[in-house]
């Protein structure tokens, strides 16, 4: 449709342009009106024609010439045409002309191509016609392509509840002889990268039948009724199959939840409207499972989530260490892991990542030992990837002055030698005075295991560690610096959370929540005096830690002096040897 509107538009443009024209001939001169007047008393005119105000005279002798005569010269004068008739000499009136000129061609032809488009636009609104849409259809029946659960790890529990759509597809009069029915829809529910997409492939790779897949921004057009005609599109072509899966990404683009006061968003309204009534309506979709993911269910419409439509809601979180380590086997099989390669460290030393971040880590580890022209990937190679995705990749390039580097390396020693001495705390695995990422140093801290909740000792050793950098400024160079800005920003949001939300402090077990937003919450709203007394207890928070990192950092001169010296000679320490000069150097 859009090709022959463009063709018709270039068709009427060239018939414009293309019109044969007359040839010009030159005009004829223009003389002074005086000579009309003296031409007219001696009967030397033999035509006379009025064109507006300008007189066209051609004399006895054959000779053709312009005059321009006076405004309204003609009017108040109307005899000497008497005259001039009576003379013998023809007097002819033209209608006031002008020639085309290339301007006018270009206003016609923008006036021609706003036209067909707002016409197209018109009939694209009103009659519906959409643009070819079709939804991605993956045959899921070759094994070259196909997804199992074995390539899905880490989601066990996910794996479990769509094992029932597994096999209700596979062997549906079963499950029809005792009257029960296939779920019409499961939403995966879970943060970005933690697999859902492939859980989705795996549900129609284990039951080997089609896979329908889409994006739910397919649906959101600006045009009425694109967005619904291409759901309906996308159910008929399902339809032709005698069982299928339908897999919507990112469904939170079309199912917010309707209402409010804005007419903004009727299109999309009548889109969800349309899923609602495929999903759940009068036309028959047996053997039709639609899956669909988003990490924000909270902004759903409470209608697409009811029984009948979503009747199972899955949640795919972050995998804990023996997922993270199944999640890595699976990856590795892409590459050649050299002999001292340990997944199982690996997993213990990534907590919160996800399917993706462990997949990045993987192809990190491959690039760097590609880089240095290996053909396996080693432990170091996995380590340095580790690095890399957790604080950022090394900047080398960036030439710190000495008394820069004197400052990182005591700053980063006393968060090292707090971190190894307060009790709580997770164990260190390396301090770098290397650039990385925007931090001139790093301490970092691998965690035994997964951690689910938090105590307060641990959160105020977090302090405690975060304040230990800026105590370690003042006790050694007798100075501060703008490094600590993080540690403190940081420091005051773990205090925070403890005042407000965790009830961790002399409050009381509220939660605070600032502002109008505090009743929506299920938050106590503050007044000023009140607010007054979060402040002051999220201050005594703060203070408590930089208290107890200032008493380590005094008591431990030694083990802070001989870290900082050593770290200025290697940059980097890992946490075997911080604990090695610490114990070196007790109090």
């Amino acid at each position: 449709m859009v090709l022959g509107v463009a063709l018709a538009a270039v068709v009427v443009i060239a018939g414009t342009l293309g019109v044969p024209r007359q040839p010009e001939t030159p005009a004829p001169p223009i003389v002074p009106f005086s000579e009309f007047l003296v031409a007219a008393d001696r009967a030397q005119l033999k035509s006379v024609a009025i064109d507006g105000s300008m007189l066209e005279l051609t004399r006895t002798t054959g000779e053709t010439v312009r005059v321009s005569a006076p405004s309204n010269y003609l009017s108040y004068n109307s005899g000497i045409l008497t005259d001039l008739a009576k003379a013998g000499v023809r007097v002819d009136v033209r209608a006031a002309s002008t020639a085309p000129d290339a301007l006018e061609y270009v206003w016609l032809t923008i006036s021609v191509v706003f036209v067909a488009a707002f016409g197209y636009s018109i009939f694209r609104m009103t009659v519906g016609k959409v643009p070819n849409f079709q939804p991605g259809v993956e045959a899921t029946g070759g094994n070259a392509q196909r997804v199992l659960f074995s390539d899905v790890a880490g989601a066990d529990e996910a794996k479990e509840e769509v094992k029932e759509v597994v096999d209700f597809l596979r062997e549906p009069q079963r499950f029809g002889a005792i009257g029960g029915r296939i779920p019409k829809g499961i939403l995966l529910i879970g943060p970005p990268g933690t697999g859902k997409t492939l859980l989705a492939k795996s549900i129609a790779g284990e039951a080997n039948v089609p896979f329908l897949f889409a994006s739910g921004s397919d649906f959101v057009e600006m045009y009425a009724g694109v967005g619904a005609a291409r759901i309906r599109r996308l159910f008929k072509q399902a339809r032709k199959h005698s069982a299928c899966i339908i897999f919507i990404d990112e469904i939170d683009a079309v199912g917010r939840s309707r209402g409010g006061q804005s007419f903004t968003h009727e299109e999309r309204e009548q889109t969800l409207n349309q899923l609602l009534v495929e999903m759940d309506g009068f036309a028959p979709n047996q053997g039709i499972v639609v899956v669909a993911a988003t990490n924000r269910p909270d902004i759903l419409d409470a209608a697409l989530l009811r029984p009948g439509r979503f009747d199972r809601q899955v949640t795919v979180g972050a995998p804990d260490v023996n997922g993270r380590e199944e999640i890595l086997r699976i990856h590795a099989r892409k590459v050649t892991l050299g002999s001292g390669v340990d997944l199982r460290r690996t997993a213990r030393g990534t907590p919160g990542f996800c399917g993706a971040d462990l997949a990045n880590l993987i192809n990190e580890a491959a690039l760097l030992a590609a880089r240095e022209s290996r053909r396996e990937v080693t432990a170091d190679d996995m380590d340095a990837a580790r690095d890399k995705v957790l604080m950022g990749v090394e900047r080398r390039s960036l030439k710190m002055t000495a008394h820069d580097r004197e400052t990182c390396a005591y700053h980063e020693a006393g968060h090292a030698v707090v971190a190894a001495l307060i009790p709580g705390a997770d164990p260190l695995h390396k301090v770098t005075i290397i650039p990385r990422g925007r931090a001139l140093g790093l301490t970092m801290q691998l965690p035994e295991g997964d951690r689910h909740m938090y105590t307060r000792d641990y959160l105020e050793a977090q302090i405690a560690i975060l304040m230990g950098g800026r105590a370690a400024e003042e006790l050694f160079l007798d100075q501060m610096t703008s490094g600590a800005s993080n540690d403190i920003e940081r420091a005051t949001e773990i205090a925070r959370a403890m005042v407000c939300n965790y009830g961790m402090s002399s409050m009381g077990p509220l939660a605070y929540r600032p502002g109008s937003a505090a009743h929506a919450t299920g938050g106590a709203g503050m007044s000023e005096a009140l607010a007054q007394r979060v402040d002051e207890e999220i201050q005594k928070c703060v203070m408590r830690g930089y208290d107890a990192a200032r008493h380590i950092v005094e008591t431990r001169r030694a083990a802070i002096k001989a870290l900082a010296e050593e770290r200025l000679v290697s940059e980097s320490i890992d946490g075997d040897r911080i604990r090695t000069i610490v114990e070196a150097h007790a109090a």
